[in-house]
């Protein structure tokens, strides 16, 4: 009988309960095998706490919840320096008893956890979650779906705000240095503008495209920004600096009064006020809700494969979702590819400019 750890770790988001189910259920009614998780990641390890998991341990009167269930029953975090405490984490593993571990996290955690393993020759199982999809190598990430889901509803839900007072509605969406989330809700929802850190654009674009808007009759826009959006360097010479800090040699990179606001700011210097824009920043919503359809497919999907790979003592590999179905690939290999970013190129964003939307500078 094996003994399989189970943490999660990172930013939560939706789906992650849906791996821990996935796995605990194929391993026992397969393998009969013991999965235990670990609370909170890596300090767990550290403190050398587990959660016995079973099928039927979280039932509510014959009802599994953990299908629907957002965030992780596990705990992740997110911040510390977990490096410090290699040597406790290592002598962990071996006191717990552990023969593999499955570790759900983004390319941050994941490459801390790989970090661990490979010292300590852990049997190590990855699987790929975050709402930014830009770890490398995988067409989905648990989480993006979901998060995709979220921001199309609540660019519905401003449009119809943004229509009835003639105003530019600026929503902020995360995704760090990536603009996937942005890019594919901004053309999901319809919004006008799309601004990802990928594709710089300039202010003097963004408002001679809402000039064109007003032009064909439309009083209001939905500017859909990333959290990582950048300015290009064009617009410092013009005056348009705003509170943002230029990095040395490089492009703005940190803005104070954060994206959206800044873009707000822009707009209403330009236009001489004549714009009346609002800011939303969806901030943690994006993380939370219940898992969409296709982010509990692909999770249960990632839960059974990752019990597969070690049953197979296949280890040191990261499950990806590829043409419709759940592949391998070196954890290296994936983790020296990211973040993955979104092509300037690709065809997701000719499809964005063939709508007329703006998408930066060509």
């Amino acid at each position: 009988m094996k003994h399989i750890g189970i943490l999660t770790s990172g930013g939560d988001c939706p789906g992650l309960n849906c791996v821990i189910r996935a796995a605990v259920n194929h391993a026992k009614l397969t393998h009969n095998w013991e999965v235990v998780g670990i609370p909170y990641a890596t300090q767990g390890l550290l403190e050398r706490q587990t959660i016995p998991l079973n099928i039927h341990g979280w039932d509510l009167r014959g009802i599994d919840p953990l299908i629907n269930m957002g965030g992780t029953i596990l705990g992740s975090i997110n911040k510390g320096d977990t490096l410090a405490s290699a040597p406790e984490i290592l002598a962990s593993y071996e006191a717990l008893g552990l023969d593999a571990l499955i570790a759900v996290g983004g390319d941050g955690s994941l490459k801390i956890i790989h970090e661990l393993a490979t010292l300590g020759n852990w049997n190590l199982v990855a699987i790929p979650k975050t709402i930014d999809n830009d770890v490398a190598l995988t067409e989905r990430a648990i989480g993006f779906d979901t998060a995709v889901n979220t921001v199309v509803d609540a660019i519905n839900r401003l449009t119809f705000t943004a229509a009835s007072h003639d105003r530019v509605m600026i929503v902020e969406v995360m995704g760090r240095t990536a603009g996937h989330l942005a890019l594919h809700s901004g053309i999901a929802g319809g919004a006008d503008v799309i601004l990802i850190p990928e594709i710089p654009y300039t202010i003097k674009g963004l408002c001679e495209h809402l000039s064109q808007l007003r032009a064909w009759g439309r009083k209001f826009a939905i500017v859909l920004v990333a959290e990582g959006a950048t300015p290009c360097l064009e617009d410092l010479d013009d005056g348009f600096s705003c509170d943002l800090e230029n990095a040395p040699g490089e492009h703005i990179t940190s803005p104070k009064c954060g994206r959206g606001q800044y873009i707000a700011d822009q707009i209403s210097k330009l236009t001489n006020h004549f714009v009346d824009t609002r800011v939303s920043v969806l901030g943690h919503i994006q993380r939370g809700g219940i898992p969409s359809a296709l982010d509990r497919l692909i999770a249960t999907a990632y839960g059974k494969t990752a019990v597969d790979l070690i049953a197979q003592e296949k280890y040191d590999k990261m499950l990806a979702w590829q043409c419709g179905k759940v592949v391998n690939v070196p954890i290296a290999d994936a983790l020296d590819k990211s973040p993955y970013l979104v092509d300037p190129q690709s065809d997701l964003v000719k499809i964005a400019r063939a709508l007329g939307i703006y998408i930066g500078e060509n």
